[in-house]
């Protein structure tokens, strides 16, 4: 660790910030979050308190191409360069409209090489000494830009690309190991996967993912998502399970989390991607840091690289709370002591559940995560969430092609429990998310006019309430999940439940909001034929994936896992099965479901009609509780035999893993094991 120059007595802070960053508007003059008063209303406070008289004010430049595709391709950095031009003006509405939460206009071209130059200048002023540290007041923000995409908001990958210039342009500097801290309540996903592999930088994110529904959707920002190859251990993500998060709960990440991991990693600059959307009062964050806060978290990373740290705006979108965290930030670095103020409160129960499962995950990779939290410390720092069944999202856009929801940006005023909004929509899967979902972007206009906040719809209190009656009442109920797939290996099923996946798996599962472990298991069988369909899926890949016939027949014989959980459990794992990212305002399946099941035998469920596993099946009583699986309709089962729908044999990573299940739990030898599986692959339909 290096000494921090808070002796210093003069500081020598960099600020840059140019008016011509302002260009970059909506087209039509439409109202949007990411708009030029945000930069302006900085600039005001900033001005207001005499800080850039206090700073060095950088000169600012464009960045060179050159430079950028360091970790853009060419035809995305074609696209930004000209798409303000004349030539592009009938075609920049469509050509936004195919993004992700993306708008164009005759300014975006110069704002996008101003705001990636200008976090350049910054962060190689403070690498080479001329700076101890700098702020770059810049937009179009960048940390959602992939290699080849603009997306949330963003065109180039600001943070990214001056990271990667140190590296690999400026190598005489010796910043041989870069931290990234993303602060802002969005991850990162575009500058997780451009140093995904590379153990020169350490990524790490504290974000809000509401069990993968929050933007920018899906399984990226896991607490698994860990990096891969060299840079394995060097990406850490952690992910809010809900809003209202503030000041108590990310310095608990910072303690025993970035903390300790930056003591051990001893970066040579950092760079912070400066979101101010967790901010108090933010119409997308629905989070709760305060200015204070945001000065503690910066002064806790003052002492690490000789206070070398450079902070690039990303989020927010309240002009009060962005204008009050930058000033907190600015005061100080220059200063050297955070802006008088206090914490209230103390950290969510969650917070200290996802802390340990993120220090778990990390253990094998940082030493310093190997010895558990003192359990006094769990015990007596606990504030319970208000609203538990609040899983949220920040879209509630249309399914498209009735295949993927939109990872859209959707904009919502707080209201008075933390800015709960309708979620994603609903998709179709399989047991383990559908091949045919994708990477589809939505093919809408991007959000974010004003036609989008007056039509965002909110979840009122009454809303929430409901949503926590049905889960408070149904988790007095338990039923017997039966599983004939994967889920029939324990540690498999366990991921629908604590989230995480095993190995094979190329996704993570978010697992159930009671995480509590099953009751009970038993093994049983059951006569309806068991076999293979479908041809691929997100988390196994190429090849098919359990179903049973819905109809009964005396001459067929599967095994089956079963598992004592509840019955409000089981809609969680109904809803991850089909992958449907939605917070229902009443159960997929409850007590009454039961009985209709208990008659019928059967039942599709319309609110997930199309998914692949959308039918439930009532198989008779354990110990007097009902046992309930879920399969595919009849409708695809003749689809199945018509060769509408493929019939495939499975991936050999999932053929192992029910392998695992069949020999842990069943007196099958591994040869029956293997002959009852490839019997399944054999018998036509």
């Amino acid at each position: 660790m290096n000494s921090s120059p808070e002796d210093r007595r003069s500081a020598r802070v960099g600020l840059a910030y140019d008016e011509r960053m302002c260009l970059h508007a909506t087209p039509d003059g439409e109202s949007h979050p990411e708009n030029p008063e945000r930069i302006r209303a900085i600039w005001r406070k900033l001005e207001a308190e005499g800080i850039p008289d206090r700073c060095i004010l950088l000169k600012i430049k464009e960045a060179e191409d050159a430079i950028i595709a360091s970790v853009h391709t060419r035809n995305h950095i074609k696209l930004i360069r000209n798409i303000s031009s004349k030539k592009f003006d009938s075609r920049r509405l469509m050509i936004a409209s195919k993004l992700n939460s993306i708008y164009f206009n005759e300014g975006s071209s110069k704002a996008a090489y101003l705001a990636a130059g200008t976090v350049i200048e910054a962060t190689e002023n403070v690498a080479n000494g001329n700076l101890d540290s700098a702020i770059a007041v810049v937009r179009p923000p960048g940390h959602h830009a992939e290699a080849n995409e603009a997306m949330g908001f963003c065109l180039f990958n600001n943070v990214a690309i001056a990271a990667s210039y140190l590296l690999n342009e400026r190598a005489e500097l010796s910043m041989r190991r870069i931290l990234i801290v993303d602060w802002d309540v969005h991850h990162g996903n575009g500058t997780q996967n451009m140093f995904y592999s590379d153990p020169r930088v350490l990524y790490f994110s504290v974000h809000r993912f509401d069990f993968g529904s929050f933007y920018p959707a899906g399984s990226d920002g896991s607490h698994c998502m860990i990096g891969e190859d060299q840079g394995v251990g060097y990406n850490i993500n952690v992910p809010w399970e809900h809003g209202q998060c503030g000041d108590a709960d990310y310095l608990a990440v910072w303690d025993h989390i970035l903390i300790p991991v930056a003591e051990a990693y001893n970066p040579d600059i950092i760079l912070i991607s400066a979101g101010f959307d967790a901010a108090m009062g933010d119409p997308l964050g629905g989070c709760c840091v305060t200015p204070y806060g945001y000065s503690v978290m910066l002064k806790r990373l003052m002492k690490f690289a000789d206070g070398k740290i450079v902070l690039a705006l990303e989020g927010g979108y309240n002009l009060n709370s962005l204008a009050n965290s930058v000033f907190a930030c600015a005061k100080t670095l220059l200063e050297g002591s955070p802006i008088v103020g206090n914490f209230e409160g103390r950290p969510f129960e969650s917070t200290w559940r996802v802390i340990n499962e993120v220090r778990n995950e990390l253990k094998t990779y940082w030493p310093v995560f190997s010895i558990d939290l003192p359990e006094e410390i769990l015990i007596a720092n606990v504030e319970r969430y208000p609203i538990q069944a609040g899983i949220n999202s920040s879209s509630d856009s249309d399914v498209e092609k009735d295949l993927e929801p939109s990872n859209a940006i959707n904009f919502s005023s707080n209201n008075d429990v933390g800015d709960l909004i309708l979620p994603l929509s609903k998709l179709n899967v399989d047991d383990g998310d559908s091949g045919e979902l994708s990477h589809l972007r939505s093919q809408q206009n991007q959000p974010g006019t004003s036609e989008a906040y007056e039509n965002s719809k909110e979840v009122t209190t009454e809303t929430c309430n409901d949503l926590f009656h049905w889960r408070s009442s149904l988790s007095k109920v338990d039923v017997w999940y039966g599983s004939y797939g994967s889920n029939m290996w324990k540690p498999r099923f366990l991921c629908y439940i604590e989230g995480g996946k095993v190995e094979g798996m190329t996704k993570p599962c978010r697992g159930a909001l009671d995480k509590t472990p099953p009751k009970d298991i038993i093994w049983k069988s059951v006569p309806h034929r068991f076999f293979f369909a479908r041809s691929y899926s997100n988390t196994w890949g190429h090849g098919g994936v359990a179903f049973l016939n819905p109809q009964s027949n005396i001459n067929d014989k599967s095994y089956m896992c079963i598992y004592r959980i509840t019955l409000e459990q089981f809609n969680d794992l109904l809803i991850q099965e089909n992958a449907a990212t939605e917070q229902f305002e009443s159960p997929l399946v409850d007590s009454r479901d039961i009985e209709f099941l208990v008659k019928n035998s059967f039942m599709s469920v319309e609110s997930i009609k199309g998914g692949w596993y959308s039918n439930i099946l009532y198989l008779g009583e354990q110990d007097g509780i009902p046992i309930l699986t879920m399969t595919c309709s009849l409708s695809d089962v003749e689809k199945f035999k018509s060769g509408e729908l493929p019939v495939c044999a499975p991936p050999k990573a999932y053929e192992n893993t029910l392998l695992k299940g069949l020999l842990e739990g069943t007196e099958l030898s591994s040869e029956e094991a293997i002959g009852y599986l490839k019997d399944a692959v054999a018998r036509n339909l």
